[in-house]
């Protein structure tokens, strides 16, 4: 459950559990959301691993920020600014523990509001967990979801498969992505197929920060579905698009997908000209694995690739406070999936690509001023698919009962402090299975063995109680295996 922090003039925040109290009635129509798996017992706050502190302390003076019930005069439904880095690590945030590197916008961010210590992505790579969240469904249920990630135009996301933006659209949202879609390719994918209003930025999964070429060697910068080009840096680009939306004078509520690359490799800083015309002379002369930049990046530059980031989401979040919209608009940052190999995880083990913490639990920061107080920690385990049925509620739409959620909503828990349903998080990648109970995680890596750790006390996953506990073990094999075979299988051989 969410729990109050203390104020503090220094960026790092501490997670202390203290009581919960309501945040008033809630906004929109109740969301019919469902999670797959055996209902469990739901983890307090109070009993998860708390977030290390940075290196000050808070201020030992800090009190208790008052409660603030809810305001009728924001009663209306909320704009929903969601905003993606792509590859950050859980602890690559100042405030989720990094010692070097510091982002005072996301902390800020996150003081504003509710900080997740226990959150997850849907998947482990990036375009599974983009339908994740698009669908709010596991990514096994659509055959472009199979694809970890999407490399080819032979699958994404289909365009009669309802989305999150769709079903917002349908009922008086304004929609727009701005940033990396990697759900498809032209001509049978796009946002603009999928519910989006408007798009602008990369099809792929990623490309180079100056040049916009892509995986395959490709131009990759669109406006729609056409090609824009642009050849300043990236991320800049993005800042001015995003900026521009959300000042415009809007007739009617809005939702937002800000879809950063950075920190994704290849590791270029703006200013990094003379390591981008190396990267885009070698994918033109047929090297087209330059791009993964494996000779390349180093633990500075990374951290200046987030930092940047951090700068680029407090310029979008001045923006909207110079609109006069903070107030009103749901601001969620999060990361698609765990760190690549300069990001700063500890204590996690594993990175992207795993389904160990390391690849799946990511920071994620959740702000609402006219409905959620400030200087909150929350330790639920949450994961991507939950914050679809959760904005789908907020916003007053209703998924298709024919595409039903693996989420829940957590409408109930932010605005009115109730319990959240009882379930099970499942993972599945090719080669590795995880299941999160509770405090209890179920895993199988690529050796074969089944591993259970319980992570409010080791959060590194280091001492497996499969011996010692074989009971809850096979339970858990169990669940994860009902929920496995209501799937799509991976391809012969996968």
């Amino acid at each position: 459950m969410p729990s109050h922090e203390p104020s503090s003039s220094n960026e790092s925040t501490n997670s202390i559990s203290l009581t919960r109290r309501g945040f008033g009635t809630a906004v929109g129509a109740t969301a019919a959301t469902a999670a797959v798996g055996i209902p469990a017992v739901a983890t307090p706050a109070s009993a998860a691993t708390p977030v290390p502190a940075a290196a000050a302390a808070p201020d030992e003076a800090a009190r208790e920020r008052p409660f603030r019930a809810a305001r009728g005069r924001h009663s209306r439904r909320p704009n929903i600014l969601f905003i993606l880095g792509d590859d950050l690590g859980w602890a690559d945030l100042s405030s989720y523990g990094s010692p070097h590197i510091r982002t005072p916008n996301l902390d800020r961010l996150g003081r504003q509001g509710v900080r997740f210590t226990d959150a997850y992505s849907g998947s482990a790579t990036c375009s599974p967990t983009r339908f994740s969240l698009y669908t709010g469904r596991y990514p096994g249920r659509t055959k472009g979801g199979l694809a970890e990630p999407i490399a080819d135009r032979s699958v994404g996301l289909e365009p009669t498969h309802p989305t999150l933006a769709s079903l917002l659209r349908g009922v008086g949202y304004a929609t727009a992505l701005i940033g990396k879609w990697h759900c498809g390719y032209l001509p049978d994918y796009s946002p603009t197929k999928s519910g989006w209003d408007e798009f602008f930025g990369n099809f792929g999964g990623a490309l180079e920060y100056y040049s916009k070429l892509g995986l395959a060697g490709e131009y990759d910068l669109y406006e729609g579905d056409a090609e824009y080009k642009d050849l300043r840096y990236y991320t800049r680009i993005l800042t001015e698009r995003a900026s521009e939306y959300v000042q415009r004078d809007h007739d009617k509520p809005w939702l937002l997908n800000l879809n950063f690359t950075t920190p994704h490799w290849p590791w270029i800083a703006e200013g990094d000209t003379a390591e981008s015309a190396e990267i885009v002379r070698r994918i033109r002369a047929g090297g087209l694995a330059a791009l993964f930049h494996a000779d390349g990046g180093s633990v500075a530059k990374y951290k200046q690739m987030v930092e940047d980031l951090d700068r680029s989401v407090g310029e979008v979040l001045k923006a909207l406070e110079r609109s006069g919209q903070a107030e009103d608009t749901l601001v969620f940052f999060a990361s698609d999936n765990g760190g690549e190999r300069f990001s700063y995880q500890w204590p996690l083990s594993g990175n992207k690509s795993s389904l160990q913490e390391g690849g799946i639990r990511v920071p994620a920061v959740l702000r609402w001023p006219a409905r959620i107080d400030p200087r909150q920690v929350s330790g639920l385990p949450v994961f991507s698919p939950d914050w679809t049925a959760t904005l789908l509620e907020l916003g007053g739409a209703r998924p298709d009962p024919a595409y039903p959620l693996d989420g829940i909503s957590l409408a109930g828990y932010l605005l009115r402090g109730e319990e959240p349903k009882e379930r099970d998080l499942f993972w599945r990648v090719r080669g590795e299975r995880a299941l999160r109970r509770g405090d209890w995680k179920y895993y199988r890596g690529k050796g074969g063995t089944d591993q259970l750790f319980q992570l409010a006390h080791d959060q590194r996953e280091q001492a497996d109680r499969a011996q010692a506990e074989p009971k809850l073990l096979a339970e858990l094999r169990a669940s994860w295996e009902r929920t496995d075979a209501g799937l799509l299988p991976y391809s012969t051989g996968a």
